[in-house]
């Protein structure tokens, strides 16, 4: 029997995007758990949920080995995030925080999402709805366990975002730029644009017929 073909070789950076993306998003998931004022317990339940969300969907639709089943750090990762919620002073979290941490994990993660699909031969364009789906799924699974209106029901800027990001990334590798400063060009925008929705409070268009 011929052996099992090795994944595809992600680049480095694009790796700690991931990290990072799974970070600020189970810092949001416990920040919505400490606001409904919840048990440590479901805080990281919370805090694992959004982190992981949708980055295993991506990989099951992928083809991918689930990222978080192979490794410690991860959820690691998910429960530190939670324990920081749950120990430092509240009011470190008050005001915009969540806004902010949810930002930089969408950009990041939407652009890891996007770049992981490229790898594994998924098509440009559904490369750039798997960044999108990872970038927003986790926060939907958060929003909707927590009794919350979902961020896409929403006419802010925020799936918009997502898909800047994912798109960039990927149009950038396609015309054959590094994938380390395809990622840092594509984060930055996203997070770029979604941190002028939120200080400006710019939206779309909504149906109004």
């Amino acid at each position: 029997m011929s052996p099992l073909p090795l994944p595809p070789v992600v680049d480095p950076l694009l790796a700690y995007l991931d990290w990072a993306g799974v970070a600020v998003f189970a810092l949001s998931g416990a920040l919505v758990a400490a606001a409904h004022r919840q048990t440590l317990v479901t805080f990281i339940f919370f805090a694992v949920i959004t982190g992981v969300g949708g980055g295993t969907i991506r990989d099951l639709l992928i083809g991918a080995p689930v990222f978080w089943i192979h490794e410690n750090a991860t959820i690691l990762i998910c429960v530190v995030a939670a324990g920081l919620v749950w120990l430092l002073p509240a009011r470190i979290w008050r005001g915009s925080t969540l806004l902010w941490l949810d930002a930089a994990g969408l950009a990041a993660y939407a652009t890891y999402g996007a770049a992981k699909g490229l790898a594994y031969g998924v098509a440009p364009i559904p490369a750039i709805g798997m960044g999108v789906l990872t970038g927003c799924f986790g926060g939907i699974v958060r929003d909707v366990l927590a009794g919350e209106p979902s961020i896409l029901m929403r006419p802010e800027l925020y799936v918009t975002a997502a898909a800047l990001s994912a798109a960039l990334v990927v149009g950038l590798v396609t015309i054959g730029m590094h994938g380390s400063i395809a990622a840092l060009i594509a984060a930055a925008a996203g997070f770029a644009l979604r941190a002028l929705a939120i200080a400006r409070k710019w939206s779309l268009p909504a149906y109004e017929r």
